[in-house]
């Protein structure tokens, strides 16, 4: 698994993530630019997500559910905060009703995602940043924590292939 730690800092608010894949830095950002290969990984295996808008630029939305082992589903978006290609991005994350908008009853993170060289391959450290320690436990109580994981795990599937 290309998962090499991570930590959870309830003082900092935040949960940080640090994966290395044998890709080139300009192969691993494209599966966060491409729908298509977002779809692939984004969201635990039994939880695949399904990306109805992704408009990959600054202020851009993007829209998205993951359905569940028994069919149900669970709604998201993100808000692009900045894009620097290919080694930096920042998004707000947050659960999504039916229709698709911001769900208010539910924790927003944001989430910064950086990508640098390191050996012969790429360091994707991705920190999500809580609002409360609430929030936090809250999201890694939901199962969070490992559904990163369990996510960022698929991605050296997708890089191997050369077709994309």
């Amino acid at each position: 698994m290309p998962v090499i730690s991570s930590h959870k800092d309830p003082e900092a608010l935040t949960l940080t993530l640090v994966a290395e894949f044998a890709a080139p830095v300009e192969r691993v950002w494209r599966v966060w630019e491409d729908p298509r290969q977002l779809e692939r990984w984004w969201g635990p295996p039994t939880w695949p997500a399904t990306f109805e808008q992704h408009d990959f630029k600054v202020g851009g939305r993007s829209r998205y559910y993951m359905t569940g082992p028994d069919g149900e589903k669970a709604g998201g978006w993100w808000e692009i905060r900045a894009v620097d290609a290919p080694n930096r991005l920042e998004f707000t994350d947050g659960f999504a009703d039916d229709s698709g908008k911001p769900n208010p009853d539910m924790p927003t993170t944001r989430c910064v995602v950086t990508l640098e060289a390191a050996g012969n391959g790429t360091r994707m450290t991705t920190v999500s940043h809580f609002t409360s320690a609430e929030e936090l436990e809250r999201l890694i109580e939901m199962g969070m924590e490992e559904g990163m994981k369990q996510a960022a795990g698929q991605i050296d599937a997708l890089l191997t292939e050369t077709t994309v």
